[in-house]
């Protein structure tokens, strides 16, 4: 039966006009959503060229402008729904590890789960009843080769420029390799979803044609280990550094425990980190597999997504080999950047969810060691004659540090930097940000010191390691306060923190550096507790020692370029 001619009108009407509603409120909310005005043109741009894409495909307007309204669309709610849920947006490895555990997260939030059954219902049936409501009335030409021929080529013409426009070479060049930071925080969903692709492809370590291959990377040294196998737990202190190393920072809230030495004491300093400001998961990296996200260009700030399944050997591993069980406690949702798959990957035997526990974004660090006093306990349990290797991380140390002064207790609720004391003098919100830091620290320093006497104050060998794994930024404002860093370290004073190595048995070996870079803090671990080392663990340990401490900036460059050669050519570190 033939539709009547206004009827077919009114519905094509009707369905332009829907789309065209949707088509505007995408914009309104996506493009022009985005935070910066570069970014802005780019998400304009892909929406108004994947527009032409579709038109020219199609021949079909409302098709078209629901095509990119729901395409972009979902894109947004999908980014603003996970940022959320989970403090990050959505981006190209998402798709990738999207698998039935991802399915099983989106069933305990009912929201999430709604919003996803009810896309996969209404958009491939607007699609369809979009699609065969209109007709085909774009660019009707006669001869018919010629509409063919129109289509075709305005198709490849569109195809083509929204190829260039997402090119990182292109012209908005500008919008890609952003600090990975920026990215999980300025909620540009439809511009970090879309450079993501290009981020996360892994540059691999070059290595020169002229390398030294006759430096040998084997270890020829007895074992220094103790008669029992000790239990081993590095804490990494979130945006934690020793305030000395502020030049104005001689009050006495200045001073901790935590950064001093005492006959515990086996290794102790300034720690060289790579990122500043933020990137935790790239200090974990760092710590867990012996090297620097930044060797493998900016893909490296997606280290728990790409980097972790790629890397052959790491420190859990090397524990599960000497008989250790290899657990992870995990402050937040395991969900959050792809935590409990990286930490898979890393080689542990479980991951303890701090959601589980009641711990999240704002538990203080005594909230972390009750958790990890009843873990501990739970598996000395199930397993009391295994050794434990308990990697944690505190979280209540993370930025903003804006309470205000007034809310603290004393003597934080007052500016600890007047003006009075010049030159000393901090403006209000240098104050603001870093009494905070300083309040925080003193819990800090109290769980340090309570785990301390759990750890190493009975008979039971143990190895306690904590350090932190980068410095706050308050937004900017602590670059303008003058630091005092070992000279090694002055043209990277940003990325300097501090580690603290103790255990409660003497250790025959030495270790003092002037900056350690974090890279090696595995393998110095490994020498306290005495655990045999794999052929990466030499070779590590044999760098830190030639390179007094430090890695990409060893003096030595033949030397590091040997290493990286024996270490991804020769032991294949880095594997697909």
């Amino acid at each position: 039966m033939n539709i009547p001619a206004p009827f077919h009108h009114y519905r094509t009407a009707l369905l332009l006009m829907i789309a065209l509603l949707a088509f505007v409120a995408l914009f309104a909310f996506g493009p022009l959503g985005e935070h910066t005005a570069i970014e802005k043109v780019f998400a304009a741009m892909l929406v108004l060229v994947s527009l032409l894409l579709v038109l020219f495909a199609s021949a079909r307007a409302a098709f078209s402008l629901l095509v990119v309204a729901l395409f972009f669309g979902a894109i947004e709610i999908a980014g603003t729904l996970k940022f959320m849920y989970l403090t990050t947006p959505l981006l190209a490895p998402d798709l990738e590890y999207f698998n039935f555990g991802t399915i099983e997260v989106i069933t305990h939030y009912p929201l999430l789960l709604g919003v996803s059954v009810a896309a996969l219902i209404l958009i491939p049936l607007l699609l369809l009843l979009s699609f065969f409501g209109e007709r085909a009335a774009l660019l009707v030409t006669r001869p018919r080769a010629l509409h063919i021929g129109a289509r075709l080529l305005g198709t490849v013409a569109a195809a083509c420029l929204l190829m260039t426009c997402l090119a990182p070479k292109g012209p908005f060049s500008a919008v890609f390799n952003k600090p990975m930071w920026i990215t999980v925080n300025d909620k540009s969903f439809i511009t970090d979803f879309f450079t993501s692709f290009n981020d996360t492809v892994i540059d691999e370590p070059t290595i020169p044609p002229d390398v030294d291959r006759s430096i040998p990377w084997k270890l020829d040294r007895p074992l220094l280990a103790p008669p029992t196998r000790p239990d081993v737990v590095a804490v990494l202190e979130e945006s934690t550094f020793d305030p000395h190393i502020l030049k104005l920072c001689t009050v006495p809230v200045c001073t901790r425990h935590m950064f001093e030495a005492d006959r515990n004491t086996r290794a102790h300093g300034p720690l060289s980190v790579h990122t500043f400001g933020g990137g935790t998961w790239t200090s974990e990296f760092s710590l867990l597999t012996g090297l620097s996200h930044t060797l493998f260009g900016n893909a490296g700030l997606y280290a728990p997504y790409n980097l972790a399944p790629r890397v052959a050997f790491t420190l859990p591993k090397t524990f599960k080999k000497a008989g250790y069980r290899a657990i992870a406690v995990y402050p937040m949702s395991g969900d959050f950047l792809n935590a409990r798959n990286a930490y898979d990957y890393y080689g542990f035997d479980a991951f303890y969810d701090g959601t589980e526990y009641g711990l999240g974004w704002e538990s203080p660090d005594a909230a972390l060691l009750k958790v990890f006093e009843r873990v501990y306990a739970d598996e000395k349990r199930v397993r009391p004659d295994q050794p434990l290797f308990v990697f944690m991380l505190t979280m209540h140390q993370h930025g903003p540090h804006m309470v205000p002064l007034a809310q603290l207790p004393a003597p934080y609720n007052q500016p600890l930097f007047p003006g009075t004391f010049k030159p000393q003098a901090l403006d209000d919100w240098l104050n603001l940000n870093l009494g905070n830091y300083l309040e925080r620290l003193q819990q800090s320093d109290a769980m340090l010191a309570d785990l301390e006497k759990f750890l190493l104050g009975g008979e039971h060998p143990a190895v306690l390691m904590h350090f932190g794994d980068h410095q706050p930024s308050f937004d900017g404002a602590i670059n303008v306060i003058p630091k005092v860093v070992p000279k090694v370290a002055a043209h990277t004073s940003l990325w300097v923190t501090y580690y603290m190595l103790k255990s409660n048995f003497p250790v025959r070996q030495r270790f003092d550096y002037a900056v350690l870079d974090i890279a090696f803090l595995g393998s110095l671990v490994l020498d306290v507790a005495g655990i045999p080392k794999d052929g990466f663990y030499q070779a590590n340990t044999l760098l830190r020692e030639r390179c007094k401490g430090r890695y990409l900036d060893c003096k030595d460059l033949k030397m590091l370029a040997s290493y990286h050669d024996y270490i991804f050519t020769k032991l294949r570190d880095l594997h697909e």
